[in-house]
């Protein structure tokens, strides 16, 4: 069952806090210099994106959404605070009768990938600064996601509840603990079947296979993502998780990741958040790995390069990655 996010115990507290001192002058800087670049990519829309297919995207928006919000920039307030409000009010246009957040000439790979993440972005800025137009916008996605559910408890690219896979899934699952973070009603029966569905998509080394009747190949990044999905609906023990953690653990940032270079943000971004959740030797280890190998990864006018969607995608994602330890966002929490 997903629970309300509470006042955290001292001993969480001091983690935390130790934590936070990972980021050094020179993770900082590159973080400075990474939101920066986000700021003056941002369209006269409010909208983040480039390229043909990713253009004017709401994940990409959303994702660097939540990159202001993660250095401390709230709607209206901070350095970057303005460039926030623009971002909620291009999403909030995008906002369908239905619920669906989408829009149509930016679908990118999987619409319902940036109705998940607009969603969640809307409940962490509804959770800091509520309004009437936030979270009636929010209830209608919520509404969506949950009413969308197929048969075996997942979701896939549109919200027609016809097929699921791993990956959507846990933009879902994100969402809907977002939401329910910040008083919006999600159902336990939605988040109990959605958990089933990830834990049969667990193979036997402990990674995740992409849709439950395919063949049971491990990835990296889905499996990242699927270790999340279960920290996320409230698991913090178990089987699934220590078979998760210990596949991660084969691939530590700086090694051999080739591979998965098309995914390589979406992979890191979900595998900072699952050694964040499981903390001490794993997170200590993990952490300052990823953090100088996404620092030497910068690009002189302070972006990241993804060629599979675009910069500001790849730069929203390594700024959320340097960003953990602060702590900001209760999506993030422990």
């Amino acid at each position: 069952m997903i629970q309300p996010v509470l006042a955290q115990p001292a001993t969480t507290r001091n983690l935390e806090s130790k934590a936070a001192e990972m980021i050094l002058p020179e993770t900082q800087k590159a973080i400075d210099r990474g939101l920066a670049y986000l700021a003056n990519r941002q369209h006269p829309d409010g909208s983040f994106g480039s390229g043909t297919t990713y253009k004017r995207n709401v994940a990409v928006t959303a994702l660097a959404g939540m990159a202001f919000l993660s250095a401390g920039h709230t709607p209206g307030r901070g350095t970057y605070g303005k460039n926030v409000d623009k971002a909620i009010e291009f999403v909030l246009s995008c906002s369908k009768p239905s619920g669906y957040i989408v829009r149509d000439d930016s679908t990118g790979h999987g619409p319902m990938y940036g109705h998940g993440f607009a969603t969640l972005f809307l409940a962490e800025v509804y959770g800091m600064s509520p309004s009437k137009d936030v979270r009636d916008k929010l209830k209608g996605a919520v509404q969506l996601i949950v009413n969308s559910q197929n048969r075996e408890g997942g979701w896939r690219y549109d919200p027609d509840g016809k097929d699921a896979d791993v990956s959507v899934t846990v933009c879902q699952m994100m969402a809907l603990r977002a939401a329910r973070n910040c008083g919006i009603a999600v159902p336990k029966t939605t988040v109990d079947q959605c958990v089933e569905y990830v834990k049969k998509c667990q193979n036997t080394d402990g990674g995740f296979r992409y849709q439950l009747l395919m063949r049971p190949q491990s990835d990296f990044p889905r499996s990242a993502a699927g270790v999340v999905t279960l920290y996320t609906a409230g698991m913090s023990e178990g089987r699934e998780i220590d078979r998760g953690l210990a596949y991660l653990l084969r691939f530590p940032p700086g090694g051999d990741l080739v591979r998965y270079d098309a995914h390589y943000f979406y992979g890191q971004y979900y595998a900072v958040q699952a050694m964040w959740h499981a903390g001490d030797e794993r997170w200590q280890q993990w952490y300052p790995s990823i953090r100088d190998e996404l620092t030497k990864r910068q690009l002189p006018e302070g972006s990241w390069s993804d060629s599979l969607i675009n910069n500001e995608y790849a730069t929203a994602m390594a700024c959320l990655v340097l960003q953990m330890p602060n702590n900001y966002l209760p999506i993030f929490q422990r």
